[in-house]
C-alpha cells in the first residue's frame, strides 16, 4: 500500500522520478489501496472465451439448515423455525428465506457435504475455503484471485484480481485469512477497494487529491518530496529499481487510465439497477462486481462482512454481540437473497453467466442443535456453498448431509476440491505448478485431489 503520511522510512530507487512518485503518492489518499500486484504486466492477446470469476465470500459461516439444506423431518431443537420451499428445479428444496434465489435454482448448484477437520476457528476456514490450503509450517497460501493473476495477468489497464470492499479484518483469531498472494509475491496481492460503493459519496477514484486532504497532509507531503529530493542519489543503484519503477509506473496508469475509471463508474449504472440489487454495501458490492467482470477484471472476491463483532452477521451464536436465527434471517439472508439472484439473473441477462463462474461461500456451517441463546456454534463438519456459471452445471445438489445435518452422509468435498473445481473451471490444470517458497514446486492444489466432477 502507498502512503504518503507512512511513518516509516521509504526507500527509492533508479529509475523512479520524483514526479512518478508524487503522482502515485496520492493514490493513498484515495479509497483505493495500491499493494504490490501492479508489477504484472499484461501478456498479450486474451482469448474472449475466457472464463473470470467473482467469488462472494459469506463472512461468518451461514447455517447449513437454516438456508440450503433444510431438514424438516429434524427435532425443533435440530430444524430450527424455517420451512423449506420449492425451487425451479424439481426436488430440490431450500429455506424460505431465500424466495428470489429459489427461482434461479437451474442456474446454480449446492454441495451440500463440504466439511473440514481443522480448528473451528473463522481465520482457518477463510484460508482453506479460498487457497485449498491451510496455513502450516510458515508457508501462506495464495488465495486464488492471486494465482489468476499470476498465471494469466491483466487486461489492458484494469486489475486482474479486485477485493472489496475491505479485506477480512478481525474474526477472533490472529492469523492470516487466505486473501493474498502469499508466497507468489506482494506484487500479485489484490487491488483493494477499501471502500464502500453503497456510500452516496462513493465516485470512481482519481489523481486529484480530494478534498478532504487537509493543510497538515500538505504540510506532510511537503516535507515528503524534500526527502526524496535529498534521498534520490543514495538509492540510484538499488538492484529493485527497475521492478519499483514498473510497480509506479502501472500505478500511474491504472489511476489515470480511462478504462480503469469507467470499470469503476459505478454512479454510471441506471438507478433502477443499482436498487434492484439493493442499495446496500453488499448489494452495490454484487453490482460493481458485475460492471468490473464486463470491463476485463479477471477476478473478483466480494466480503459480504468484514468481521463478526460489529454488525449482524452469518456468525449466529445468538447471544452479544452476535445475531441469533430469527435476526439473520431478518436482516442478513434478505440482502443476499436479493443481490445475489440480481447478480444471476443480470449476468444472464447480458449473456455473461457462460463466461463468468460465481460461487457463495463461507469458512463452515453451525451446529445442527440450537443452543439455549437461541443460535447456533461453530462447525466444520458439514456445510452447504454454492457454485454456478462458467463450466458449472446448474440445478445439481453435490453430496448430502446426514438426517441431522451433522457429517456428510455421500460424497464429502473438501476445500482443496472446492478449490479446484473453480480451477479447473478458469481453465487451469489443477495440479500446475507455482514457484513456493525457495522456488520449491508447490501445485495449485494437492496431487491427490481432483475437481467435483459432478459439477463439469
Amino acid at each position: 500500500m502507498l502512503r504518503l503520511d507512512a511513518s516509516r522510512s521509504v526507500s527509492f530507487c533508479d529509475g523512479f522520478s520524483r514526479r512518478d512518485f508524487l503522482h502515485a503518492g496520492s493514490l493513498a489518499t484515495l479509497g483505493l489501496t495500491l499493494p504490490g500486484w501492479m508489477a504484472q504486466k499484461a501478456a498479450g492477446a486474451v482469448n474472449d472465451r475466457d472464463v473470470n470469476c467473482i467469488m462472494l465470500f459469506l463472512v461468518g459461516g451461514p447455517s447449513q439448515i437454516d438456508t440450503w439444506d433444510p431438514k424438516p423431518n429434524a427435532p425443533a431443537e435440530i430444524r430450527g423455525p424455517f420451512q423449506p420451499i420449492a425451487t425451479s428445479v424439481p426436488g430440490i428444496q431450500i429455506s424460505e428465506i431465500f424466495p428470489n434465489m429459489a427461482r434461479h435454482m437451474d442456474k446454480i448448484s449446492l454441495i451440500r457435504s463440504v466439511y473440514h477437520t481443522a480448528t473451528a476457528v473463522h481465520d482457518t476456514g477463510h484460508q482453506m475455503m479460498q487457497t485449498g490450503r491451510l496455513f502450516t509450517g510458515g508457508i501462506e497460501h495464495p488465495h486464488a484471485g492471486c494465482v489468476v493473476n499470476y498465471l494469466k495477468g491483466q487486461r489492458g489497464e484494469v486489475p486482474a484480481h479486485v477485493l472489496m470492499p475491505h479485506p477480512i479484518g478481525r474474526t477472533g483469531g490472529n492469523l492470516p485469512h487466505g486473501q493474498n498472494a502469499g508466497y507468489l509475491g506482494k506484487q500479485y496481492d489484490p487491488f483493494i477497494l477499501n471502500a464502500d460503493p453503497s456510500d452516496p459519496k462513493f465516485k470512481v477514484p482519481d489523481l486529484l487529491p480530494p478534498d478532504y486532504i487537509s493543510a497538515v497532509r500538505a504540510e506532510r507531503r511537503q516535507r515528503m518530496r524534500d526527502a526524496v529530493e535529498g534521498s534520490l542519489a543514495a538509492f540510484e543503484n538499488n538492484a529493485r529499481a527497475k521492478q519499483l519503477d514498473d510497480n509506479f509506473n502501472l500505478a500511474y496508469r491504472l489511476m489515470s487510465s480511462p478504462q480503469a475509471r469507467e470499470a469503476f463508474a459505478l454512479e454510471k449504472e441506471p438507478a433502477a439497477v443499482r436498487d434492484r440489487y439493493g442499495r446496500t454495501r453488499f448489494g452495490q458490492c454484487c453490482l460493481l462486481a458485475r460492471r468490473l467482470i464486463e470491463r476485463g477484471v479477471r477476478f473478483v472476491t466480494v466480503n459480504m462482512f468484514e468481521t463478526v463483532f460489529d454488525e449482524i452477521t452469518w456468525d449466529i451464536h445468538g447471544s452479544r454481540p452476535f445475531t441469533d436465527i430469527t435476526e439473520m434471517a431478518k436482516l442478513v439472508a434478505p440482502n443476499f437473497d436479493r443481490a445475489f439472484s440480481t447478480l444471476l439473473e443480470d449476468l444472464h441477462e447480458r449473456g455473461m453467466l457462460k463466461s463468468t463462474l460465481i460461487t457463495a461461500m463461507g469458512e463452515f456451517g453451525r451446529t445442527p442443535k440450537i443452543n439455549p441463546a437461541g443460535g447456533r456454534d461453530h462447525h466444520p463438519g458439514v456445510w452447504t456453498i454454492l457454485m454456478g456459471g462458467g463450466p458449472i452445471k446448474g440445478g445439481r445438489v453435490v453430496g448430502e448431509s446426514d438426517e441431522l445435518g451433522y457429517i456428510p452422509k455421500t460424497r464429502p468435498v473438501t476445500p482443496g476440491e472446492v478449490a479446484a473445481t473453480i480451477y479447473q473451471g478458469l481453465g487451469f490444470d489443477v495440479h500446475r505448478e507455482l514457484p513456493g517458497p525457495q522456488n520449491r514446486p508447490i501445485p495449485l492444489v494437492d496431487y491427490s485431489l481432483q475437481p467435483i466432477k459432478e459439477l463439469l
